[in-house]
């Protein structure tokens, strides 16, 4: 938390820094050349404190993580009282995990009981003692972490629990930085899954992979470059469910790149624009890139689609669902409003006449009377994909 605190400080400091500059540059300006030896010595003092002043708010940061670490308040075991301090870290990978250093950045692991997973067989066999042969590996979406797929498990068993209870599966939570290029995150989770199934206790026959939002995005990408390296896991996956995720991008992050867009325009704004265009994950949301698409244009500026169509995964079963929150999702309203964040078109990679995912009619449900965050563990969401997952239901379920 500490940390967190100095991090946000400088960078408010140096945004505040760049700001007077612009202003000072324009007042330097309408006097001309006289002034240069004066904004000489103003831009060296200015800028001077501005770093000593940003400097010292990340430094009394890091002393102070480092004083209650000493204290032993940091070691303690993740309990309730230290989830709002995994939820801001998660927040705060999502708007800037591209640009954290180690300290704050999250690393993709597998996680149980609030920690890490090293991904040796002795490390996996102690935390899986009970494990099948059949996975079924969770990504949670933006700004999210593994415990999202707990939401309301109060009121609902969460779908990890049902998968165990029902169908064998062995549920594997991943968490990973959401700020980063779903690209990169992709390429990352295909080396990840390959170390997991080498590691397991027992030989993998099966993997099921879930996610929420853009870790369906983060699952794609996993499955072209594993199918690319050859992977040996890509060859077990067996079902790939979609929940709310943007295949063909989201609307509030299109949005988010134009306002950052119009903000860049104007000199006294320029420092605050990244604060609204995000995080490279947060800009790959615009048009649903799973591959480097995004290196095709200038980040802060570019709101042309580059994605390219990547076909699914072949030899596994691909399952969309998608939400609205008002209670029939094929009128017009729920097409346009869908599920508060992700339209139902863009999470069943249709768009208009043509339909750019090809999922198969059949393997797509739209769910009414819900939000995007009710997708991570809703009773109704369950029931579609237990139909899914059994063959005699299928034919009686179809996309409304």
């Amino acid at each position: 938390m500490s940390r967190l605190g100095g991090h946000a400080f400088a960078g408010l400091v140096a945004r505040i820094g760049q700001v007077h500059q612009v202003i000072g540059g324009r007042a330097f300006g309408t006097i001309g050349s006289v002034s240069a030896p004066v904004r000489l010595i103003h831009d060296t003092v200015a800028r001077g404190v501005y770093r000593a002043v940003g400097g010292a708010g990340a430094a009394a940061g890091a002393l102070g993580g480092e004083a209650a670490s000493l204290a032993g308040t940091i070691s303690r075991p993740v309990t309730g009282q230290f989830l709002g301090h995994e939820a801001m870290l998660a927040v705060l990978n999502a708007v800037s995990g591209d640009r954290l250093g180690p300290d704050l950045a999250i690393r993709m692991a597998v996680r149980i009981g609030g920690s890490d997973v090293e991904l040796t067989p002795e490390k996996v066999r102690t935390a899986f003692g009970d494990a099948t042969p059949k996975l079924a590996v969770f990504l949670h979406g933006l700004a999210e972490t593994e415990n999202a797929w707990n939401r309301s498990a109060g009121r609902s068993e969460p779908y990890g629990r049902r998968l165990r209870a029902e169908f064998g599966y062995t549920p594997v939570y991943i968490r990973y930085n959401t700020g980063r290029h779903v690209s990169d995150n992709g390429q990352d989770l295909n080396g990840l899954l390959g170390e997991l199934t080498a590691a397991w206790p027992v030989r993998v026959h099966e993997i099921m992979l879930v996610g929420h939002s853009m870790g369906g995005l983060v699952i794609r990408s996993a499955c072209h470059y594993g199918s690319e390296a050859r992977a040996p896991w890509v060859k077990r996956v067996r079902h790939v469910f979609y929940l709310g995720s943007p295949h063909l991008g989201a609307p509030l992050a299109r949005a988010a790149g134009l306002a950052g867009l119009a903000l860049s325009q104007v000199p006294e704004t320029r420092p605050f624009a990244d604060l609204v265009t995000g995080s490279s994950g947060i800009r790959d949301l615009r048009h649903g890139y799973v591959l480097d698409d995004w290196a095709a244009c200038d980040p802060g500026g570019c709101m042309h689609n580059h994605r390219r169509d990547v076909p699914l995964l072949p030899g596994a079963s691909h399952y969309a669902i998608s939400a609205a929150v008002i209670v029939n999702p094929a009128s017009p309203i729920g097409a346009l409003v869908g599920d508060l964040l992700v339209q139902p078109g863009s999470a069943h990679g249709r768009s208009g006449a043509g339909q750019h995912i090809p999922f198969p009619v059949g393997h797509a449900r739209g769910l009414g009377g819900l939000h995007h965050f009710d997708l991570l563990n809703h009773p109704d969401v369950w029931d579609a994909m237990r139909g899914l997952l059994s063959p005699d239901r299928r034919s009686r379920q179809a996309l409304p």
